[in-house]
C-alpha cells in the first residue's frame, strides 16, 4: 500500500500533537497552583510509602490524575495542608450547574481538566473523578483514536469482570472493570492505567473503585443516565 506525503505529515502531526499534550497533569498543576508543592518521585517511592494513609493517597492520586506506578523522576503535585482530604474541596468541575432535572455524568477530556462530575437532578456534585480519554493516534492501530464528543446515555453494564473484544488488537481481552457503554464500542470504565494525559483507543478510563460507584451506586438498569463528553472544560 501506498502512503501519500500528505498521509504520512498526518501521522507525523498526530504524533507530535499527542507527545505534546502527555505532560503528566500533576506536573503542570504543581508549577501553576501555589495551594500545591511538587515532589519529584525518588527510587523506590510508592503511593503506599509516601502516602501510608489511605484516603491522603486517594486525595493526591486524584489531584495528579493517575494511579499508575510511580517511576523516578515524575513529578506530582502534594496539597500543602498535610491533613487535608476532602477531595469535594478541591473539585476541578462545577459544584452546581443548572438543574438538570435527572442524574447525568458530565466528562471533561480538557487537558487542563481531565475529570468526570456526577451530579444530581437538582445539579449538586455528588462525586468526581480522574479520567483518560482517547490519545489521538494509536500506533498499534495506525490511526486516530479519539474519543466521540456529544451527548448520550448509558445503554449497557458489565461488572468487575468487563473486558475488551478489540484491544489489544488481534485478540482482545484487555480488563474493562465495570464498563458502562454509552455510544457504540465507546465505554466508561476502569482502569490501573490513568496516567494524567489522555492515553486510550477511545474509551473514557477512570479509576477502578470511581468507576465500580458509578456502575453500581449512581447508574441503575431502569435508568438511562445521560453522559456528556466533551473537549472543553466543565
Amino acid at each position: 500500500m501506498k502512503i501519500t506525503i500528505p498521509a504520512l505529515m498526518s501521522i507525523f502531526l498526530l504524533v507530535i500533537n499527542s507527545a505534546v499534550s502527555a505532560k503528566p497533569y500533576g506536573a503542570r498543576l504543581c508549577a501553576n497552583d501555589s495551594r500545591f508543592t511538587c515532589y519529584t518521585v525518588k527510587s523506590g517511592d510508592t503511593w503506599q510509602k509516601l502516602f501510608p494513609s489511605a484516603d491522603r493517597r486517594d486525595l493526591v492520586m486524584r489531584l495528579n490524575r493517575m494511579n499508575i506506578h510511580l517511576e523516578r523522576g515524575m513529578r506530582i503535585a502534594i496539597p500543602k495542608n498535610a491533613y487535608d482530604t476532602n477531595m469535594l474541596d478541591y473539585a476541578p468541575v462545577s459544584r452546581q450547574i443548572s438543574p438538570p432535572g435527572e442524574k447525568i455524568i458530565l466528562v471533561s477530556l480538557n487537558e487542563n481538566q481531565l475529570a468526570f462530575g456526577a451530579y444530581d437532578a437538582q445539579g449538586n456534585l455528588q462525586y468526581w473523578g480522574p479520567v483518560s480519554g482517547g490519545r489521538g493516534y494509536c500506533p498499534d492501530t495506525g490511526h486516530g483514536c479519539h474519543t466521540a464528543l456529544g451527548q448520550y446515555s448509558i445503554y449497557r453494564k458489565e461488572g468487575a469482570g468487563c473486558k475488551s473484544t478489540k484491544f489489544p488488537v488481534g485478540r482482545g481481552g484487555a480488563p474493562m472493570p465495570y464498563c458502562m457503554y454509552f455510544h457504540g464500542g465507546f465505554a466508561l470504565h476502569g482502569s490501573y492505567e490513568v496516567p494524567g494525559y489522555n492515553a486510550s483507543h477511545g474509551c473514557v478510563r477512570m479509576f477502578v473503585n470511581d468507576a465500580q460507584w458509578l456502575n453500581e451506586k449512581f447508574t441503575h438498569e431502569e435508568d438511562s443516565v445521560p453522559v456528556v463528553i466533551k473537549s472543553s472544560q466543565i
